[in-house]
C-alpha cells in the first residue's frame, strides 16, 4: 500500500509530477470533445498545467497563501488543468457548483475575496451582474470561447490566448511558487447553519492523506492499470478525492463521460474499471439492469437455476468488461439496492465522509460482510463516539491528518466544529466489535438528498421567512417510501393579520394558501433548485416553540414522510 515507506509528504502537484515522471506517455485523460474521444498523456497534462500556471502567474500575479482564486467549470480537462495551475504554485482555489444561484455565488467570491474568477461563457450573464459586489476581483477568465472584453468594469481574458508557451520547458513563476504540504488547496464552501456558507480550508497534505487512508481501509489494490470513469461534479469533495487524488497517486487514467445520459453508453465504450458514484445513479442503474433481467425468460431461468454467473458476466460486458468495483458515496445507499448488486456479483461498497474530512472517513472494502455498515475507518485517522448512550451510540468525531484546518475567517464557526482537537461529524453511530461503523442518526438537523447533496434547514428558513407574514415555520427532511435521500419540505403558519393588512380584507384559507405557496417559491428563487421545498404545508396553528421561542424541529420530524 503506497504510503508506508513514504519519507517525504506530498501535494497534490506532486502526484502529477510522479506520474508524468514514471510514466509521461501513459494515459491521463480521455474525453469527449468535437464529437471524437480526445486523449492527453500525463507528460502533456502536466505540460499543460505548467503552461497555464505561468500564465496565471505572470498575468494575475496572486499571492500564495494570502489570496484565493476561484474556478466554476463542468468537468473536463481544463479543470483539472485549471486547478492544479494555481493550487500548485499555493494558492488555493475556491471551486463553486456551476448550477449555484448569482446570490449564491456573489456570497461565495466575496467572503473567499477570490482574486480571480475562471469559467465558462455560459456564466458571463452572471458575473456582468454580481462583479460590482466583488471588490477584490481583478480579472475573468474564461474557457471554451466566447470572452467579452470586460465584466463591468473587469477585465476578461480567454483561456487558450493566455496560454504561455514554455522557452525550453522552463516555468520560472510556477516553479518558484511550488506548493507545500501544508498549504491550502482548496476552499471548498458547505451550507452554513446560520444560512451563509462556510469555506473549508483543506490542505494538500489533507487531500493525499485521505486517499492514503482509503487505500488502507479499503484492502483491494489499486494499479496504474485501474481506469476511473469520472462522473461526479469535481467540485464537490468526494469526487475530486476519489476520481482525481487517487487516480493520480496511482498513475490512472481519468475517463470524463460524456453527459448523464450517456453514461451506458460512455462505459461501453471506455471500460472503466472503477466508479464511483452517489447512491441515486447507482441505484438508477440497478433498476435498468433488474428491468432486462424482468425482460429476459432465459435470464430470468437461469438466476433460478444457479446459472447466474452467466446472467453477471453479460450484465459486466454492457458494463464494458472490465468493471471491477463500484463505490458509493454522499448519501445512505438502499439496502436492497446494495444486496442487489451482491446478488449479481458485482462489487458496490459503500463509504462515508464529510467535506471537512477531505472528504473520506471510512470505506467498506470488498471483504466487509456486513451490508449497512460504512465499513472500517482509514488506517491514518483516529475516531471516537463522544456522549455515547446506553446502546453504545454516540456523535462520530474524527482526528487526524484528514481533518480541514478550519472555516475560513470564520473563527466561531471553526471552534464550534471542534471538541478538544476533535472533529464533530454531527452523525451518531456505533461501532461494532469488527471495526465497523454503522451510522444511526444525525445529531444535527442537516437535510441529504439522494444525490447526496447538503443541505441546511436554517439557510432555506433565512430565506424563506425574509418576509414577515412567513415568519412563523420550519423546513426539515422528508422520506419519500423506500427512498433513501430526504426531500425539503416546510411547515408554515402565516400572519393572518399581517396579510389582511397588506390585503385590505379577509382572505379565504384557500387563498392565503395559494398565497403563501407563491410567496416561498418567490423567496426561494435565489436558491440552487436541490434546496427549495418540494412540499409547502401551511397549519392554521401556531408552531410549537421552546422557552427560548425557537421552533421545537423535533416535534415536526416525520410530518411531512411519505409511505
Amino acid at each position: 500500500i503506497l504510503g508506508k515507506n513514504r519519507k517525504r509528504k506530498m501535494t497534490i502537484r506532486n502526484l502529477l509530477e510522479d506520474a508524468a515522471g514514471k510514466n509521461p506517455d501513459s494515459l491521463a485523460l480521455m474525453y469527449r470533445r468535437d464529437k471524437e474521444w480526445q486523449r492527453r498523456s500525463y507528460a502533456e497534462m502536466l505540460r499543460g498545467v505548467r503552461e497555464m500556471g505561468e500564465a496565471y502567474g505572470t498575468t494575475f500575479s496572486p499571492q500564495p497563501q494570502r489570496e484565493n482564486v476561484a474556478l466554476i467549470l463542468p468537468n473536463g480537462p481544463e479543470w483539472l488543468e485549471c486547478y492544479l495551475a494555481q493550487s500548485g504554485a499555493g494558492v488555493a482555489v475556491v471551486p463553486l457548483d456551476p448550477k449555484l444561484r448569482d446570490d449564491e455565488v456573489a456570497y461565495i467570491l466575496e467572503n473567499s475575496g477570490a482574486v480571480v474568477v475562471t469559467t465558462d461563457s455560459h456564466h458571463i450573464p452572471m458575473m456582468e451582474a454580481i462583479a460590482p459586489k466583488l471588490p477584490a476581483l481583478r480579472a475573468v477568465v474564461v474557457v471554451g470561447g466566447g470572452a467579452p472584453e470586460k465584466v463591468g468594469d473587469i477585465p476578461v481574458y480567454d483561456y487558450e490566448s493566455l496560454r504561455k508557451p514554455l522557452e525550453g520547458g522552463k516555468a520560472p513563476w510556477y516553479d518558484a511558487n511550488a506548493a507545500k504540504d501544508d498549504d491550502v488547496a482548496s476552499v471548498i464552501y458547505t451550507s452554513g447553519t446560520t444560512g451563509k456558507p462556510k469555506g473549508a480550508m483543506l490542505t494538500h497534505g489533507n487531500f493525499t492523506s485521505d486517499a492514503e487512508g482509503a487505500f488502507g481501509a479499503f484492502g483491494m489494490p489499486i494499479t496504474n492499470e485501474d481506469t476511473f470513469l469520472v462522473i461526479l461534479p469535481l467540485f464537490h469533495a468526494y469526487a475530486f478525492c476519489t476520481n482525481f487524488v487517487v487516480p493520480m497517486m496511482k498513475g490512472c487514467p481519468m475517463f470524463f463521460n460524456e453527459s448523464l445520459r450517456t453514461i451506458g453508453d460512455d462505459m461501453k465504450t471506455l471500460s472503466p474499471s472503477i466508479v464511483m458514484a452517489v447512491p441515486l445513479l447507482a441505484e438508477k442503474m440497478y433498476d435498468k439492469i433488474k428491468k432486462n433481467i424482468q425482460a429476459s425468460i432465459i435470464a430470468r431461468i437461469l438466476m433460478a437455476t444457479g446459472l447466474g454467473f452467466i446472467v453477471t458476466r453479460k450484465i459486466l460486458q454492457g458494463l464494458g468488461g472490465k468493471l471491477r468495483f463500484m463505490i458509493v458515496g454522499g448519501a445512505p445507499c438502499p439496502k436492497e439496492v446494495l444486496e442487489g448488486y451482491k446478488r449479481l456479483g458485482i462489487n458496490l461498497l459503500e463509504g462515508y465522509g464529510l467535506t471537512e474530512c477531505s472528504p473520506v472517513v471510512s470505506v467498506a472494502g470488498p471483504d466487509c460482510a456486513r451490508i449497512g455498515t460504512i465499513g472500517h475507518k482509514l488506517t491514518n485517522i483516529e475516531i471516537r463516539l463522544a456522549d455515547k448512550n446506553e446502546n453504545g451510540v454516540g456523535e462520530l468525531q474524527v482526528r487526524g491528518p484528514v481533518v480541514m484546518r478550519g472555516y475560513w475567517k470564520n473563527e466561531e464557526a471553526t471552534a464550534d466544529a471542534f471538541d478538544d482537537g476533535w472533529l464533530r461529524t454531527g452523525d451518531l453511530a456505533d461501532i461494532g466489535p469488527d471495526g465497523l461503523i454503522t451510522i444511526r442518526g444525525r445529531k444535527k438537523a442537516l437535510i441529504v438528498n439522494r444525490e447526496g447533496k447538503n443541505i441546511y434547514p436554517e439557510e432555506v428558513e433565512n430565506c424563506i421567512g425574509a418576509d414577515p407574514i412567513l415568519q412563523d415555520l420550519v423546513v426539515i427532511g422528508y422520506k419519500v417510501g423506500n427512498d433513501p435521500g430526504e426531500h425539503v419540505g416546510v411547515i408554515i403558519h402565516p400572519n393572518e393579520d399581517l396579510i389582511k393588512e397588506r390585503t385590505g380584507k379577509a382572505m379565504s384559507w384557500e387563498d392565503m394558501e395559494r398565497m403563501v405557496n407563491l410567496g416561498v417559491r418567490q423567496r426561494c428563487a435565489k436558491l440552487a433548485d436541490y434546496k427549495r421545498p418540494r412540499k409547502i404545508v401551511v397549519w392554521r396553528e401556531p408552531l410549537e416553540r421552546t422557552s427560548i421561542q425557537k421552533v421545537r424541529r423535533v416535534a415536526y420530524q416525520g410530518k411531512l414522510d411519505e409511505k
